[in-house]
């Protein structure tokens, strides 16, 4: 019973996946406020501000001032689960996901009219859900925080007027703390369910490179290549009241824990044509490869409890795959002080029906942008964004002799809320 409750909290370190992001799997868009307001339909070729560190570092060339850029978003998702049958019992409150803060911060000094250097701090991928103690799917899911933090400094290299590159290394911070629950033998007993706790965390290092492409007076291009992150996280799996038969009394243990983790590559391909003085419009593309993540596999070490129950090596199957994401925007510049945007968009999911669970309720999802810029003076901007996200109705359908049934339909939705500052020297 314990081995099957280890092999689902830990599978979630790579699974990741929440509602509360908007980007597909366990990818976060939020790290422009001002690109955000488009829907991030210009992402690797408006180049408006600082941001462009982390959307195309070849848009740090179109940058003439030194500035930064600091700013965070919120984001509130909201399930309903309807239609929720388990064998075990329990709730379907669907308030799984709580407030979820995003900060970001840039900084962009041109050296002369090729050169500038740049650097970024972002997170590209994190989560955070929190069923309620009862809840009926808990064999299945508990809680789980996930994070990543990216710092990135990068260069930029303008050939002339037109072309323009950039790359940067990303050194990469991921910690995670996972929780399932596991049905003790002769359950109830003195302090039900047996609770599984997992902490690891590791450094990678990654790059971040792009190419910026003025084809006309109105016209922008631009391609970026986000790397894959290879990490090894290292940490401890707790275990606490475990019963794994009726004749043995409740007891703890503690084992070591290592997982190999492997974040995608994506690569990003938009466009910005500037109409008149007043229409900007936008559109774009990217490819993610979640079809590396196959199935993880969970090293626990160092505890003969453990070794005896089968706990050595775990492996589960996730067999994501490939996603596309496409969307469109624009902004109007209203007056000197005021810009107004507005972008839609559209994700696919990368996960599959047979293998969906309460960790990853997900479903394709299509997103709703609002924005604006507002400059008071010609060194600041302060910029808004609201997002709202609505994925396609998913059905969870799951059946274990350990864990027991459940099924349940989610209907997920998320509102995002972004500001940030930009000022110029």
């Amino acid at each position: 019973m314990k081995k099957v409750m280890i092999r689902s909290s830990l599978g979630l370190a790579v699974t990741l996946a929440s509602t509360q992001l908007l980007a597909s799997g366990f990818a976060i868009n939020e790290q422009s406020v001002s690109g955000m307001g488009a829907g991030f339909a210009g992402r690797s070729s408006s180049a408006e501000d600082a941001s462009t560190v982390a959307g195309n570092p070849a848009g740090m060339a179109r940058l003439k001032r030194e500035q930064f850029t600091v700013g965070a978003a919120g984001i509130y998702a909201d399930t309903d689960i309807n239609h929720s049958k388990s064998t075990l019992g329990g709730s379907s409150k669907g308030d799984m996901v709580p407030l979820v803060g995003v900060p970001m911060g840039y900084y962009v000094k041109p050296l002369n009219d090729q050169w500038a250097v740049g650097f970024g701090v972002y997170v590209p991928f994190g989560l955070a859900t929190d069923y309620e103690s009862g809840f009926a799917g808990r064999y299945w899911a508990d809680r789980s925080e996930v994070k990543v933090i990216t710092f990135q400094p990068t260069v930029s290299y303008a050939f002339n007027d037109k072309v323009s590159i950039g790359i940067g290394p990303t050194f990469n911070r991921i910690e995670g703390e996972l929780t399932s629950r596991t049905i003790n033998a002769a359950n109830p007993i003195s302090g039900g369910d047996g609770q599984v706790k997992i902490k690891g965390d590791d450094t990678a290092v990654g790059f971040n490179a792009g190419i910026l492409i003025q084809a006309t007076d109105s016209t922008r291009l631009g391609l970026t290549y986000h790397s894959k992150v290879d990490y090894h996280l290292d940490g401890n799996t707790k275990v606490r009241n475990l019963r794994p038969r009726a004749a043995l009394p409740a007891f703890n243990f503690k084992s070591d824990a290592s997982l190999d983790l492997t974040t995608p590559e994506s690569v990003d391909l938009s466009f910005t044509h500037e109409l008149n003085d007043r229409w900007t419009i936008y559109g774009g593309s990217t490819w993610t490869r979640w079809s590396r993540l196959e199935n993880i596999t969970v090293e626990n070490s160092g505890n003969r409890t453990a070794t005896a129950l089968g706990l050595g090596t775990i492996t589960e199957e996730q067999n994501w795959h490939d996603t596309w994401a496409h969307a469109i925007g624009a902004a109007y510049k209203l007056n000197k002080q005021w810009t107004l945007r507005t972008g839609f968009s559209v994700d696919q999911t990368p996960t599959n029906n047979t293998d969906r669970s309460p960790r990853i309720p997900t479903g394709d999802r299509r997103i709703f942008s609002l924005g604006a810029g507002y400059s008071p003076t010609d060194n600041l901007t302060l910029d808004f964004a609201y997002s709202y996200l609505k994925e396609e109705s998913v059905d969870v359908n799951l059946a274990s002799a350990t864990k027991g049934a459940y099924s349940s339909t989610y209907h997920n939705s998320a509102h995002g809320f972004g500001s940030s500052l930009t000022y110029k020297f």
